[in-house]
């Protein structure tokens, strides 16, 4: 039986309370039966990411097949369900190749990439170069069921409503109505191409096929620029270190925007809306980085000031 790591379990139950634990309970079992099923042997410790643990292994299954692996079991929540039509999807192009599913138990047996991410590599323009070139091969054909951004207009827009009418805030009406313009002008393009959906560094891992691996989507379909967004919100603490905020914001843009081949207006605008929701989050549940207290507070206030940039944003003379 494999050993589910206590950070894990802490982050898990505090996250989902009793149906955590729960799950938690069963997950070794399900993991063996899995293991038995696909023809598996556990081949390192195992690690996890925010909703999921990863068993590497060894397949001694179907001869010619690769015998590195990595089983994937996820808690079961809404968010996860269209992450093996996304790979199936892609068939390894840009992203880790799927073997096996088990959708029942929200399980996968995926291509084995590396454990170092494209945010450790430490160059920035080089995660936004990398990020861009994938979100473009991620830009494939959606297969029917998945969700589709303009499905969530609805919903994202009447929260943003509700945040700037209930929290207290430094936005202005200005910047939250372009926020929502951007979902009603932008949300309902490009039904029909697959979206990454939290294109970000570390979900982008070293691999041995190809030099970078994308995993962890959500699996939307529609505007591909839609993960321009998603990325430059993820280098926000990468940005409290520039000299000039506003220069190095256009250059992750500028770069993004060519590198993902992509109208920069459009990424710049999605980007924006990301800023406005991600401030609002932060004022009811914090960050990733500092849940509560004075750190919480100063970033908040950054990502206000960056949302603020976003919406006038115009090149820098």
């Amino acid at each position: 039986m494999i050993e589910v790591p206590d950070a894990f379990v802490r982050t898990t139950v505090r996250r989902e309370g009793e149906p955590g634990a729960l799950w938690l309970a069963e997950l070794p079992g399900i993991v063996e039966k899995l293991l038995g099923r696909w023809e598996c042997v556990p081949d390192g410790p195992v690690v996890h990411g925010g909703v999921g643990v990863i068993v590497p292994v060894r397949r001694r299954g179907e001869r010619g097949a690769a015998p590195d692996a990595a089983l994937k079991v996820s808690f079961p929540h809404p968010g996860n369900v269209h992450e093996p039509d996304a790979f199936e999807a892609w068939g390894g192009r840009g992203a880790v190749r799927l073997y096996e599913r088990d959708d029942a138990r929200f399980a996968m047996l995926l291509e084995r990439a590396r454990t170092s991410t494209l945010a450790e590599i430490g160059d920035e323009d080089e995660i936004v170069t990398v990020a861009g070139r994938l979100n473009r091969r991620l830009a494939a054909p959606a297969p029917p069921g998945l969700p589709r951004l303009r499905d969530r207009v609805g919903v994202w827009a009447e929260g943003l409503r509700e945040d700037a009418g209930k929290l207290t805030h430094v936005l202005s009406r200005h910047e939250v109505d372009a926020a929502l313009a951007t979902l009603h002008e932008l949300g309902h393009d490009r039904p029909d191409t697959l979206v990454h959906g939290d294109l970000h560094a570390r979900n982008i891992l070293r691999a041995d096929r190809e030099p970078w691996l994308a995993v962890d989507p959500k699996g939307y379909a529609g505007d591909p620029a839609y993960d321009g967004g998603t990325l430059l919100k993820s280098r926000a603490l990468s940005l409290l270190e520039a000299d000039d905020l506003c220069k190095a914001v256009h250059r992750v843009l500028d770069m993004f925007s060519e590198a993902a081949e992509l109208d920069r207006e459009r990424v710049r605008r999605w980007a924006q809306f990301h800023a406005v929701q991600a401030a609002f989050h932060g004022r009811r549940h914090g960050f990733r980085a500092a849940r509560s207290g004075a750190r919480r507070d100063w970033l908040t206030a950054f990502v206000e000031r960056l949302a603020g940039l976003l919406t006038e944003c115009t090149r820098p003379l």
